[in-house]
């Protein structure tokens, strides 16, 4: 005979069910408040970019495309600009080339996932595996090890920030961006948009690459990009990669320590 709890036991089993669902969900979107500018730029300093005072760190997402990135390289060597570029896995797997001639470039190259896609439901064995995979991919192709990730659309998950610690990654997002993955930005709305909230120690997003943009965005950052350049110097700021930027050690990912800049904040 088969015996079924009783209607208390049967209860207490469906609330242990419940509560780890919940505390399962919890670890899945915890980190994704940290998309939030305020939240990042209170309590997660180094994860929203902050660095040297006297610095910019010139960021790319979405690349490398062949269509428009060696506009971006040819843009930045004439202003004698190095960048990071935060490369999509599946889209490096099929232009090495171009990975590699950032490289060569003198540019940094980071991790922006293996897909470009939204964390809709959790899949923290996927998230893993893709961010190791795109790292790899980067290793592999371009020579050189990378040291940060940067999820697409900015959206951490516990999956992803698993990735990211398993493949030695550092997870930063933005400070500043320019809006230029929509369809009516040109020059000077992406110019007008960076410089907003741009400071000194602040990181900078921008895109190469339109694959998952507006068709044709990426003409008006190519257009924006001398201006801004300009700007920075203006304002006697340096221009440079997340690897010259003094991003300090993030640690304060929900759950974690508060982090500590390595120099100090604008």
């Amino acid at each position: 005979m088969v015996r079924h709890p009783g209607p208390q036991r049967a209860g207490m089993m469906s609330g242990v069910a419940a509560g780890a669902l919940t505390a399962a969900a919890a670890w899945h979107v915890g980190p994704a408040a940290t998309w939030l500018p305020p939240v990042r730029r209170i309590f997660f300093p180094a994860l929203d970019g902050r660095g040297r005072p006297d610095h910019v760190a010139l960021t790319f997402d979405d690349g490398p495309d062949p269509a428009s990135t060696p506009y971006f390289m040819r843009v930045l060597a004439e202003h004698e600009v190095r960048a990071t570029f935060f490369l999509v896995g599946a889209s490096l797997i099929r232009h090495p080339a171009l990975g590699r001639a950032l490289v060569a470039g003198g540019h940094e190259v980071a991790v922006h996932g293996w897909r470009h896609d939204r964390p809709r439901f959790p899949t923290p064995s996927r998230d893993v595996r893709e961010v190791e995979r795109a790292a790899d991919a980067v290793r592999r192709i371009c020579g050189t090890a990378p040291q940060w990730y940067r999820p697409p659309y900015g959206i951490l998950t516990g999956g992803r920030l698993a990735g990211a610690r398993r493949a030695g990654l550092r997870p930063v997002l933005w400070s500043t961006w320019g809006r230029d993955w929509t369809a009516n930005a040109d020059a000077g709305s992406v110019k007008a948009s960076v410089l907003r909230n741009l400071t000194g120690g602040g990181t900078v997003l921008l895109h190469d690459a339109d694959g998952w943009s507006a068709p044709g965005a990426w003409r008006a950052t190519l257009g924006a990009l001398p201006g801004l350049l300009a700007e920075c110097r203006g304002l006697g700021l340096s221009v440079g990669p997340l690897g010259e930027h003094g991003v300090g050690h993030v640690e304060a990912l929900p759950g974690r320590r508060r982090c500590r800049p390595l120099s100090p904040g604008p």
